[in-house]
């Protein structure tokens, strides 16, 4: 495993950190470069569409389809299994690790979130961020418009109903949904 120096090494650790280091402003703008050229490509380019992915991301399993428009900050610090999907519109702010399991499903729309903000004013306004990892295990589908929060572990084949927002881990196996998310039943 790599290891990080720096502003890096304090975001991928979940510590305070400033967005505005030059390293992570590089890689930031090699990732929007990437998704420009992404998020351009004609429908029928899938080889061109994986060729892109597998630049941006950190893994990209085989089988996997991702479609445009697609957002991330850095795309290094995201993997994704084999044969997962994920449908038009999709955000992965990825100031920290999100990993994405084999067989996953994403409806449109669906955002990932590891970035966030100091509760306090002061701080806050000091440029101060932090980000905390997301893990979605395999198996598990998320409908259109789920926010998946900073710190999160969706379990094993659980389906999260469009529309929620999941604020707390979710073990695996079940259907949850709403704002906040919560277990509804079993699988």
């Amino acid at each position: 495993m790599a290891s990080f120096t720096g502003q890096k090494a304090k975001m991928l650790a979940g510590e305070l950190y400033q967005a505005s280091d030059p390293e992570l402003q590089a890689a930031h703008l090699r990732a929007q470069a990437l998704l420009a050229r992404f998020n351009a490509t004609p429908a029928d380019a899938d080889e061109q569409r994986q060729s892109l992915l597998t630049a941006l991301f950190a893994r990209l399993g085989e089988g996997t389809v991702i479609k445009p428009l697609l957002r991330c900050d850095y795309g290094s610090n995201i993997a994704v299994g084999a044969r997962s999907f994920m449908n038009f519109d999709c955000v992965m702010l990825d100031c920290n690790l999100i990993t994405i399991g084999d067989d996953v499903q994403f409806g449109p729309g669906v955002h990932i979130y590891t970035a966030g903000h100091p509760l306090e004013a002061a701080l806050r306004r000091s440029g101060a961020e932090f980000a905390l990892p997301v893990s979605i295990e395999d198996g598990v589908w998320l409908g259109g418009g789920v926010i998946v929060c900073p710190g999160v572990r969706i379990g094993e084949n659980t389906v999260v109903g469009a529309g929620s927002v999941v604020t707390r881990d979710l073990p695996a196996g079940v259907v949850a949904a709403g704002n906040p998310c919560r277990v509804l039943r079993s699988l």
